[in-house]
């Protein structure tokens, strides 16, 4: 998930220097323009910004100078109460300009996971994650085939609660209610929904809505008719995260939004097509450049995808854009995700004052698409596919021009699998 996707900064700053700038920020009217508390993933998507690095080594200060010895252990998943920051942030919301039609609504109460049969990673309880990978990009972990194992499942499980929270999405629904059916579908499989409480994160998924790059923060506002909206999952199950994302028409939406999503879509396989052993992770950049571009569209570079298992988010860093960075050469075992966002016009974002939401900065409309996937000797798999007989069948897969039907894989395989659910599904056989 790009919440937004790993956390590559190690600096401390002080709180006098943190109460100085937002004070200066507030008064100058300034709005950052990168997800300021998570390099996501940073996916909760990996930020590439310095402002964004900024902000998270920031709240970790504060988080560390706010702790008491006397106070009570939390439950996973619980809130802090409102303090002199986000008061702050509220009297600048007071003369924010949002670039589009999506405005914050009321967020219901943060759920709490207290299920002593679920395992929950080491950020449930305070919203710090303490294992953070390794701090060079190019050194990737290969799994072990047991940890791959269990990837697999914590896959799986998050493409079925995917699922689920794609059946609730329709014309007056909250994505409150949404998250809700998220969070449900989640703790009945055994897993704990990732992005809650990661970095004080305070929902169960992201839902990204027309402008809304990447997480977006479910509330009560009610979908509507025409609206494009990307739902991100994450499930950590048995010490291991599996993340994905997809986009969804509310309705039916004009030809714009379909070409968008279609372009979209087109350009994230065609580099999921890319991916095998001995291959550079930068190349995948150009792939996706190359087919947007000439469209029209743009992609944006403030987030990118990321090495995943136990650890949410760490490397490799995948930049969805042209570039020549160290990230590391694919090879057996890697696991990973691959998550581009692609705009209607510019790819600069702005970051709402909930200091998480990332939107376009001219109000254009975005999507995106995410697998978490396995590297093998003979190619690449998603451990988060879609599941013939469960997952919706898109528009944008049957009409693609890179492939028709459910990609699965580029192993001998994963194609197999592909080509006899396609046969299938056009003799009517799956629903």
């Amino acid at each position: 998930m790009d919440i937004s996707k790993a956390f590559p900064s190690r600096a401390r700053i002080t709180m006098t220097a943190f109460l100085a700038i937002t004070v200066a920020l507030i008064t100058l009217s300034i709005s950052t323009d990168a997800f300021s508390t998570v390099p996501t993933k940073n996916s909760l998507s990996l930020s590439t910004s310095t402002m964004q690095q900024f902000t998270s080594s920031t709240r970790l200060e504060m988080n560390k100078k706010g702790k008491s010895k006397s106070k009570p252990k939390k439950k996973s998943g619980s809130s802090s109460p409102k303090g002199f920051a986000a008061a702050l942030r509220d009297l600048q919301e007071q003369g924010f300009k949002f670039s589009g039609d999506v405005r914050p609504g009321k967020q219901s109460p943060q759920k709490v996971v207290n299920n002593p049969r679920i395992i929950v990673p080491d950020y449930a309880v305070d919203g710090q994650p303490k294992n953070r990978g390794p701090l060079l990009p190019w050194l990737i972990e290969v799994k072990k085939p047991e940890e791959i194992a269990k990837m697999r499942i914590s896959g799986r499980i998050a493409r079925e609660v995917l699922d689920i929270g794609a059946r609730a999405i329709r014309p007056g629904v909250t994505t409150d209610e949404v998250d809700q059916a998220v969070h449900e579908a989640c703790l009945e499989r055994g897993g704990y929904p990732s992005p809650l409480n990661y970095h004080g994160f305070p929902k169960s998924c992201c839902t990204s809505v027309n402008e809304i790059i990447c997480h977006g923060i479910p509330d009560d506002r009610k979908l509507v008719e025409g609206d494009i909206i990307n739902l991100d999952i994450t499930c950590y199950v048995d010490g291991y995260h599996g993340d994905c994302s997809e986009m969804f028409m509310v309705g039916e939406c004009d030809d714009d939004a379909k070409r968008l999503l279609q372009t979209t879509y087109d350009s994230w396989v065609k580099s999921l097509e890319f991916v095998k052993p001995g291959r550079d992770y930068k190349d995948i950049g150009a792939i996706i450049e190359d087919h947007i571009v000439p469209r029209g569209y743009s992609t944006v570079k403030n987030f990118c995808g990321h090495g995943i298992g136990s650890v949410f988010h760490t490397a490799p860093n995948i930049l969805h854009y042209r570039n020549n960075e160290p990230n590391g050469q694919m090879a057996a075992g890697h696991t990973f995700t691959i998550e581009p966002m692609i705009c209607e016009g510019t790819n600069r974002p702005i970051t709402w004052t909930d200091q998480w939401t990332a939107a376009t900065a001219d109000g254009g409309r975005t999507a995106q698409f995410e697998h978490t996937l396995i590297i093998t000797p003979d190619g690449v798999e998603p451990m988060t596919a879609k599941i013939p007989g469960h997952s919706k069948v898109q528009f944008w897969e049957m009409e693609s021009e890179v492939h028709k039907g459910f990609w699965l894989g580029t192993t001998p395989a994963g194609r197999a699998r592909a080509a006899k659910f396609l046969e299938e599904l056009q003799q009517g056989v799956l629903p």
